[in-house]
Parts: C-alpha cells; structure tokens; sequence
C-alpha cells in the first residue's frame, strides 16, 4: 500500500511539474524576450489560462501527502517553514500579475504586473528547483548536536542558508551552492519548456527566435546536468546505488536523456507538439530519476544517529492507507475530469481565445 502511494504521489507532482511548470517557463520567457505589447498580452494569456487549473495537481498532491505519509508531511512541513512561505508569497504575486495585468489600459500598471510575473515565475522555479537539491541532499534529521539528538528523530528546521553556504556542513541551509545549482538546472529547464508551449500554443512574432533560445538553453542544461552529477557525488556518494544495484532503474535517465538529445534538433522539428513533448520527457525523467535514486527514502538523514525518513516509516496506518485509497479515487476521478474538460475548452492556439481576467 504504501508502495503504491509513493507511485501515485510521484504521478501527481510530475504531472504538476509538466503543467504548470509551462506557466512558470512561460513567465522566464516573457520577462527576458516579450518586447512588444502584443506579445506580452498573448504569453502572458498562454499562461494565464492555464494556471489555476494547473495547480489544483499541487493542492492534490498536497492533499495526498497528509492521507499517506502524514510523518513526512509534518517534518517537511516544518523543516521547510521558510521558503514554503515564501513560495506561496510567490504564487500570490505570480497569480495577480496575471490577473491584474488588463484591468487597467495603463503603460505603467501593466508594467509593474508584468515584472509580477515574470519575477515570481523565475523564482518559482529556482526555488522548485532548491527544494529538490534539498530533498535528494538530506537534512540533518532530529538537529543532532555533538551526536546527541536534539529534538524528535523526524523534527528538523533549516536557516534560509548558513555562513559557509556549503552543503557538506553538520548544519546546511536550505540554499547552498549544491542547491543553487539544482534551482538553476530547474530554471533552465523551465524556460525551455515555456518556451515549447509558448511556440505550441500561440502565433507570437518571437516563435522563430524562441527555437534559437531553446536550443542555446539546451546546451547549457547539458553542461549543467553533466556538473550536477559530478557534484551530487560529493555531496552524497552514495545517490547512484539504486541504479548499480537495480540496472531497470535506468530508464528514468534514459527519458531524460533522449529530451535533451532530441531538443538539439529543434530547429528542425517541424510539429510543435513534437519538441513539447522533449521538453515534457526532460520534466518527466528528471523528476523520477531523482526518485529512483532515493527509494524508498523520501528524505535521507545527514547524521549517523537518526535514520533516513522512508515511505515505510513515515506513512499512515494500514485503515489510514485503504480509507485514503477510497477518497483519493474519488478526488482524482473528479481532478480527471475537471482536467480533461478543461483542455478540451483550450484545445489549439489561443491567441483569440478571451481572457476576462
């Protein structure tokens, strides 16, 4: 039961991260390349259509977490305090400069809401992105202090960084420069997944150019996954086991890599949902690969007195786990729904399609 918990949760989050992970790369591109007004209106339409939906699979996720592995929602969710708030501050001001943006037909007004967005979608991403660089790095679990565990063996808190800024510390922030590197991977993939939907789902004079960006973005993703690698060694030597002692594992790299292959030949690609779907692949085997490498830990532990948090020792009782299986059957058939009558609305190029903000 668990097992298939921990699958369903990782669905839902990769699912969130392919949807609304659009809006957020949508966001990137239209602070750094949206000049004209018209270009500005219909990338930020392209997101702005999209995202409330988007993150109904967050709140779901959310929701399923606190059914299933109560323990680790509760440790993360106070070990993480601080950049949790500060990711909702950013989703608010996210979703009100796009709400915000047409109210008013004023060069300034806009301006302001436009730097809203595309801000907040930035650093939603690097921060999505730090988030992961914290869970696959560990924590020091239960604050152990000289080898003696200070609070429960579940219980930490982490200072936003710490005065080394490195994660090889007893005591790590929750950005270093293990993390930030995690967060800058995260925002280059991002943007080039916005910039896929952007060409995918409007007819924006920048759509040509945005081909250029994405395959320069592709280089970089490439050196910097490559770097990655290098450095989670040091920082965890022991994150490449499960792939040595479950060679099956190696499909999620595998996924990975042939979207970042096949984005090498974007100029070339002629359908545009052919070079989303790279994009999409990318998301997909980044995010389970980096599962894969942690199973069944969910959260590694940086000391040797307090265990790894796992999917076995942080989840529900078994009637927990079955009645959760009932209510989260109901939830999901009505998030299916509300999701596929949602597409079906915006199905094609929306650069017509009204937005009443």
């Amino acid at each position: 039961m668990e097992l298939f918990w921990y699958i369903a949760i990782g669905i839902v989050l990769t699912v969130f991260f392919v949807l609304d992970g659009y809006d957020f790369g949508a966001g990137i591109i239209h602070l750094f390349f949206a000049k004209t007004e018209k270009d500005k209106e219909v990338i930020t339409k392209s997101a702005g259509l999209f995202w409330d939906s988007n993150e109904v699979w967050l709140v779901a996720a959310g929701g399923m977490l606190f059914m299933a592995f109560p323990t680790f929602y509760a440790s993360v969710f106070s070990g993480f305090y601080l950049p949790l708030i500060i990711v909702l501050w950013l989703i608010i001001f996210r979703a009100i400069g796009l709400e915000f943006r047409g109210q008013f037909k004023y060069d300034m007004w806009k301006a302001i809401w436009d730097k809203s967005f595309g801000l907040s979608s930035l650093l939603l991403a690097l921060f999505f992105g730090i988030a992961l660089g914290n869970i696959v790095r560990g924590v020091n679990l239960g604050s152990v202090e000289n080898g003696v565990s200070v609070h429960e063996e579940h219980y930490f808190f982490l200072p936003l960084w710490n005065s080394s800024f490195s994660p090889l510390t007893d005591h790590p922030g929750v950005i270093d420069w293990f993390t930030i590197i995690i967060g800058v991977i995260a925002v280059v993939t991002l943007a080039i997944h916005g910039a896929n939907w952007i060409i995918l789902k409007t007819n924006s004079s920048i759509n040509l150019k945005l081909k250029g960006v994405i395959f320069k973005l592709n280089i970089v993703l490439a050196v910097l996954t490559v770097f990655s690698l290098y450095v989670w060694q040091l920082v965890n030597p022991t994150s490449l086991d499960n792939f040595i002692h479950k060679p099956y594992l190696m499909v999620f790299p595998i996924i990975y890599l042939i979207g970042v292959i096949g984005l090498f030949f974007i100029k070339k690609i002629k359908k545009d949902g052919h070079a989303f779907m790279l994009s999409t692949l990318i998301i997909v085997g980044g995010i389970t690969s980096s599962l894969a490498s942690l199973f069944p830990v969910i959260l590694p532990s940086i000391n040797n007195v307090n265990g790894h948090l796992t999917i076995y020792n942080t989840s529900a009782s078994t009637y927990g786990l079955s009645v959760a299986m009932i209510w989260g059957i109901i939830g999901f058939s009505l998030l299916l729904v509300y999701f596929i009558v949602q597409k079906r609305l915006t199905a094609g190029k929306i650069d017509h399609m009204d937005y009443g903000h």
